[in-house]
């Protein structure tokens, strides 16, 4: 396989038990994403799967880390050492409990936020300059709760608003394999993002 422009992970555990799950909404959008640009998921060479997939003239490599969410930086680093994708073109998916339910924002350093898949990724990759698309959950939960909450699948009034936010980041996603990082990040967190895809285009650079 040549090497991909762009490589995009969700984060999230495997299994059926977390497929629903607050904690799994990256896996959510990255599979959202795949399967509207016809990419096909396939059993990656360690513990993850992949879709390559063609997208506005770019190449880019979706993938779905099926360690745990605290080892995710383990396939993150795996892939990115098979493919020699440069580190800023990585772009982890991930649940945002500071953020309300169906905000989307795209950041482009920092720490994990207290996020243990973020925290994997940031420390296997050697570096705290990866992008991170952040999908908010809330944080309706009591003292002591955070596990428990971000463990329990979205209830059954947040589900329409959760099915937003992932059409929303998959839009901030094509946005930004488009663009790149520093023309999408203020359309993307402006919230102007569905406007300016309303616009018509040039040819993608």
């Amino acid at each position: 396989m040549s090497t991909p422009e762009w490589l995009i992970v969700g984060l999230g555990n495997p299994g059926p038990e977390y497929a629903a799950t607050r904690h799994n909404i990256g896996w959510m959008v990255v599979q959202a994403f795949v399967e509207r640009h016809g990419g096909r998921w396939q059993k990656g060479s360690g513990p993850w799967l992949e879709a390559p997939l063609s997208f506005a003239g770019h190449s880019v490599l979706a993938v779905l880390p099926l360690t745990f969410m605290n080892r995710s930086g383990e396939a993150v680093r795996a892939v990115q050492q098979r493919t020699g994708i440069p580190t800023e073109r990585i772009v982890v998916v991930l649940d945002e409990l500071n953020f309300p339910l169906g905000r989307v924002h795209l950041k482009a350093t920092g720490s994990d936020g207290g996020h243990n898949g973020m925290a994997s990724v940031l420390e296997a990759l050697g570096t705290r300059h990866i992008l991170r698309l952040r999908c908010g959950i809330g944080r309706n939960f009591p003292p002591g709760g955070m596990v428990q909450y971000v463990l329990s699948p979205f209830t059954s009034e947040e589900v329409p608003e959760r099915d937003r936010m992932i059409e929303q980041a998959v839009s901030a996603l094509e946005y930004l394999v488009r663009y790149g990082p520093a023309r999408a990040m203020p359309v993307i967190n402006s919230g102007a993002l569905a406007e300016a895809q309303r616009k018509p285009t040039a040819s993608s650079p």
